[in-house]
């Protein structure tokens, strides 16, 4: 699926958005942290790659390393974590992303991402973004995208029903769990296209956020 051409309309009452990929490009310094770890684990970087987009790192661990105990990824992933907040080099906002965010304000929307409170948080600074009041982070769930959870978490925490939400995902397992959570997904950036989202954006400066006098919000996307 390819950038959409023509304007399309979407109507919603909620919003619900990932941070890597969506709001913000950090893929400097993920593409280096899971590079580096890929070699001294003796993967394939680029295999690495494949998975590691959009996950929890324990979770992309177990797929990578299927025999490895639970344990061993989890301590793991809290190192990476925390290499991952101390180096915001190269980390920038999506085109449009300020705009976008700023035009969401007194409108229902939250931020769920795969990432901590800590590492949300730098990667937000970094990029010169404000964080949205209502924050699902790895703290908050269970389970990893491409469970559904945290965007079922996300309109729980806003009182909108799945279906009245539109996610913007970056990642296949991100678009994977909006559609599993029941919802319309707005693809963001190079990656979205191959995994079915309702519609594709280059990036945010290709949306267009309108308030509607009856509570909704009107989407005007291409």
């Amino acid at each position: 699926m390819t950038a959409t051409a023509a304007p399309t309309v979407l109507t919603a009452r909620a919003l619900l958005l990932d941070m890597d990929g969506t709001l913000v490009n950090s893929d400097a310094v993920v593409e280096r942290i899971w590079r580096r770890w890929a070699d001294r684990h003796g993967l394939d970087g680029d295999d690495v790659m494949k998975v590691a987009h959009g996950r929890q790192g324990h979770a992309s661990m177990a797929i990578l390393l299927p025999d490895r105990p639970v344990e061993r990824n989890l301590a793991d992933n809290a190192l990476m974590l925390a290499e991952e907040t101390a180096d915001t080099d190269g980390v920038v906002a999506i085109p449009g992303a300020s705009d976008f965010l700023a035009s969401l304000r007194g409108l229902p929307h939250a931020l769920v991402t795969s990432a901590d409170v800590a590492l949300a948080t730098a990667r937000m600074t970094a990029a010169g973004l404000g964080l949205p009041g209502i924050r699902i982070t790895a703290e908050s769930v269970g389970a990893s995208k491409p469970d559904p959870e945290g965007f079922l978490k996300g309109a729980a925490e806003l009182g909108v029903a799945p279906a009245d939400c539109i996610v913007f995902e970056d990642s296949g397992a991100g678009i994977a769990a909006g559609k599993a959570a029941g919802m319309r997904v707005v693809g963001v950036g190079s990656r979205a296209g191959a995994h079915g989202p309702d519609v594709v954006v280059r990036d945010l400066e290709q949306v267009r956020v309108e308030a509607g006098e009856d509570g909704t919000i009107r989407l005007f996307v291409g």
